[in-house]
């Protein structure tokens, strides 16, 4: 298939690592992103063995170890750890995944930064400012609906567009979006020597997560560059685009609706950036001083607010040249820290699957139906999982979860 084509809508963490693993494997594509840039749209992300491996995967040598090298500095535990709201350990779970890099784990990332390493190289791929609106399939090839009027026409066309995800309400309608009626807010600290002396030390393992007595809970998470970034961005991809990244620390407020400290918050949208730092102070109030402090040290500047929303699994469907990938279709809480690392098992998984059928290996309907049946199992007992009210139990599993239809 010398003039196949694949047309990506969204250009967010999956649909860029799908865009470069398809350029490595020698196959066109183009990728219509709605923003018209990169813009900041969260701070640290876990990253896993599956995300990890995913990038390995798809991204060229030098991007790939840029990566690795403005990632955070290898933890003493990669584990998610729970505390009490005094600074006592109550518990700690191995992150999910397979097995991780022993000599150098795969730990966190900062999201804009991995979006902008992974958009390297694809100035003409991307097109930023565009928007899908819709789709047309006549079987043989796919047209896209552009929001400038034009259209643009594929061999595949692959939904990375996020929960609110266009193409998926047209392809699978029947898919269900759940408002879970939890709220929180996004923020950081920077993270200076002196502040980090203050710190429990369980708050530099992979992700802390702290209950207060009311229900409100702080998760933080530490971002701390294996290198300083323009340092690695100008030895490993000189004149790239990629900001440079001071270490902070996330600390990241969860508004429970059932919680005591949840039934009666402020509208978060509406309120001032002082108002957010206030409910943030009234959350941690009487904690440990080191916890509540963080609290004082967080740049107002950097606080957003977030509502948490999921996707219900779906019945198998029958696959065309429309697929899906990330939270387009497996959209989920992060209890588990496995969104992006799933966005990015996707993007691999789905780039070894065109690649077979472009070189004549398998039917190009056969190939999409066997990556859409592969994601289902991995990814969509993940999504259960993340769902369940045992989530952030220490000792609850994925494997947990029954799964529908199986004794």
């Amino acid at each position: 298939m010398p003039s196949f084509r694949v047309l990506i809508a969204g250009g967010g963490i999956g649909g860029l690592c799908l865009a470069q693993g398809l350029r490595k494997a020698g196959v066109d594509c183009t990728v219509f992103e709605r923003a018209p840039d990169i813009v900041r749209s969260g701070y640290r992300l876990h990253m896993n063995g599956a995300g990890g491996r995913a990038l390995k995967e798809c991204l060229p040598e030098n991007l790939y170890e840029l990566y690795m090298q403005t990632s955070r500095t290898t933890p003493r535990r990669e584990v998610f750890v729970q505390l009490d709201h005094l600074g006592n350990e109550l518990g700690a779970r191995p992150h999910i995944g397979p097995p991780n890099d022993p000599v150098r784990p795969h730990t966190a990332v900062n999201r804009r930064t991995l979006r902008q390493i992974m958009a390297v190289g694809l100035e003409d791929v991307i097109r930023f400012g565009t928007t899908v609106t819709g789709y047309e399939d006549d079987g043989d090839r796919v047209r896209v609906h552009l929001d400038d009027g034009s259209s643009a026409t594929g061999d595949v066309l692959v939904a990375a567009d996020g929960i609110n995800s266009v193409i998926r309400r047209q392809l699978l309608p029947g898919v269900t979006t759940v408002e879970t009626g939890d709220r929180g807010l996004y923020t950081t600290a920077p993270l200076t020597d002196d502040l980090a002396a203050t710190l429990p030390e369980a708050l530099f393992d992979g992700f802390a997560q702290v209950l207060g007595p009311d229900g409100a809970m702080i998760v933080y998470g530490v971002f701390q560059p294996r290198r300083p970034i323009a340092e690695a961005v100008a030895e490993l991809a000189p004149g790239a685009r990629v900001d440079p990244v001071d270490p902070y620390i996330m600390v990241n407020l969860g508004v429970v609706a059932d919680s005591p400290f949840g039934r009666e918050p402020p509208d978060l949208w509406q309120a001032s950036a002082g108002e957010l730092h206030d409910l943030m102070r009234r959350a941690s109030s009487g904690w440990h001083p080191a916890l509540a402090g963080l609290v004082e040290h967080i740049d107002d500047s950097s606080i957003f607010p977030v509502a948490v929303r999921r996707l219900e699994p779906t019945d198998p469907w029958t696959a065309t040249r429309v697929t899906l990938l990330g939270d387009a279709i497996h959209a989920m809480p992060p209890s588990f820290g496995a969104g992006a690392n799933s966005a990015l098992r996707d993007a691999a998984a789905l780039t070894r699957a065109l690649t077979t059928a472009v070189d004549g290996r398998a039917p190009l309907l056969s190939a999409i139906a066997e990556y859409e049946a592969e994601m289902r199992a991995e990814v969509f007992p993940v999504l259960r999982a993340s769902a369940d009210p045992r989530a952030y139990d220490m000792d609850f599993t994925p494997v947990d979860v029954p799964v529908p239809g199986r004794d």
